[in-house]
């Protein structure tokens, strides 16, 4: 049985009531969680206002960045006890699971090294007055943080809130809870003070909305679907709360007649394959120039019928799903295209030892998506690629912007000089040449344009939304 965390201890949930973990790989339950509710929140916040208030803000920040610099280091001592525990809980392959690790060390890493570099500016005035800028912290800062990367999600917004100077009450999904848990435990180890991080776990609807609503958090951060984060801002701006949210995307992979393909080739499959496609920013739309749309297609198709899909620890191409709900998701979206005559294109295999009851789904590739379909409009949230061919320059930019979403856009030519026009063109919050991701790129500014969301996390810009600019004038004559 798992407990909450909350001023740096385990305890239980006020309702004394649990949620079972199921192991996404055979759809067994193999622990609990606490059903948390109003109250475990209201306890969460007021033990991070007084840790705000009282030890955290004594702290300098040299003195928060080797804390956070010390949690680096422990997560990567703990490095294989995590990556079992993400693999058992989200159903990732070993790989995926150990990158996730790797990737929360170095958010932590670099947060560390930029507490003491969040700096104000002095501002020229009128003569007989100095004026100049501070960044303070909001004070309590909401994180509600979704199922597909707890660990890495937790790292690039905890992390950057607490390198800010604020402390945290985090809400992880209830499917995805126990890395966030034990890396909660490895900070108070670490030295954290009491409030600095507490986690309480439970469902969106009532451990959620309870953190949107209460009047002790300064800030909500949120990562989610945008149905939900239009609630979470809703709820949010009744007491002018801001917010950050990253709502998803529709991202396209958009490849020219002059592309490297051997070099685009395993990266866009990777795109959409990388936890079992259940990633904002998966590549989910590949746009190709006419010249190449049949030639591509095909070298698509071969390398989607050689992966194969089983449980977590074979650590195959893909894992399952995380739910039997998403799997259903899934599947309804394939048989809606199916009674479109939408063309599959190929389909990957589900090993024969991969386990009845657990969440499979192969990869798909589907090809002359129209462009209106649900499946070039929505997340599927799937390993599932939607292809469509392109005429010119002109016509990729508006296939690609021909979604609600903003998110990451990949492009792929050789033309300079069109790789600029393009990441110009391009509505999204981040645009990789030849290549997508940027090997992960804790350093890189990470939000969307229209449906995507709004506000900033990862980097240093993600330093900004978690403070508050003061101004502060002296009249000195």
């Amino acid at each position: 049985m798992q407990l909450n965390f909350i001023d740096n201890y385990p305890v239980s949930s006020m309702s004394m009531r649990s949620i079972p973990v199921i192991d996404p790989s055979d759809g067994l339950v193999f622990d609990d969680i606490q059903h948390s509710d109003a109250q475990d929140i209201d306890a969460a916040v007021q033990s991070a206002r007084g840790c705000f208030e009282g030890p955290w803000s004594r702290l300098s920040a040299a003195e928060r960045g080797r804390l956070l610099q010390r949690l680096s280091a422990r997560v990567a001592e703990h490095a294989d006890e995590l990556a079992l525990l993400e693999q058992r809980d989200c159903g990732k392959p070993t790989k995926q699971a150990r990158a996730d690790v790797a990737a929360l060390v170095r958010y932590f890493e670099f947060y560390a090294g930029a507490c003491d570099k969040l700096h104000g500016e002095t501002l020229p005035y009128q003569s007989g007055y100095s004026v100049f800028t501070w960044r303070e912290p909001h004070g309590v800062t909401g994180h509600v943080i979704p199922w597909n990367y707890p660990m890495q999600i937790f790292g690039r917004s905890v992390g950057g809130a607490l390198a800010a100077g604020n402390c945290c009450v985090v809400k992880p999904a209830e499917d995805a809870c126990l890395s966030i848990l034990r890396v909660a435990q490895l900070a108070a180890d670490c030295g954290f003070p009491p409030g600095a991080i507490n986690v309480v776990t439970g469902f969106g609807h009532e451990v959620g909305q309870a953190l949107a609503e209460h009047p002790g958090v300064d800030h909500i951060s949120f990562t989610g679907s945008p149905r939900v984060g239009t609630l979470i801002q809703q709820t949010a701006a009744k007491r002018h709360c801001p917010v950050t949210l990253e709502l998803g995307g529709k991202s396209p992979q958009i490849v020219f007649a002059d592309a490297d393909l051997d070099a685009a080739l395993p990266v866009i499959i990777n795109a959409i394959v990388q936890n079992a496609g259940q990633t904002c920013s998966a590549g989910s739309r590949v746009l190709v120039e006419q010249a190449i749309y049949q030639p591509l297609l095909e070298r698509l198709g071969q390398a989607f019928a050689a992966l194969r899909v089983g449980p977590a620890g074979m650590d195959l191409d893909v894992g399952p799903l995380i739910r039997a709900g998403q799997k259903k998701r899934v599947t309804d979206f394939l048989a809606e295209a199916r009674r479109d005559g939408i063309r599959t294109v190929a389909e990957g295999e589900i090993v024969a030892e991969a386990p009845a009851g657990g969440y499979y789904q192969a990869p798909v590739l589907l090809a002359d998506v129209p462009v209106q379909h649900r499946l070039a409009q929505e997340e599927v949230f799937g390993p599932v690629l939607a292809a469509m061919p392109f005429r010119d320059e002109d016509h990729a930019v508006e296939l690609a912007n021909a979604t609600r979403f903003g998110l990451v856009a990949g492009v792929w030519t050789r033309d300079g000089g069109r790789q600029l026009r393009m990441a110009r063109r391009v509505r999204s919050g981040q645009v990789f040449i030849n290549n997508y991701g940027a090997g992960g790129g804790v350093e890189l500014p990470f939000g969307g344009y229209k449906s995507s969301g709004y506000g900033r996390e990862k980097g240093f810009e993600a330093l900004y939304g978690f403070t508050v600019l003061k101004t502060v004038a002296v009249r000195h004559g």
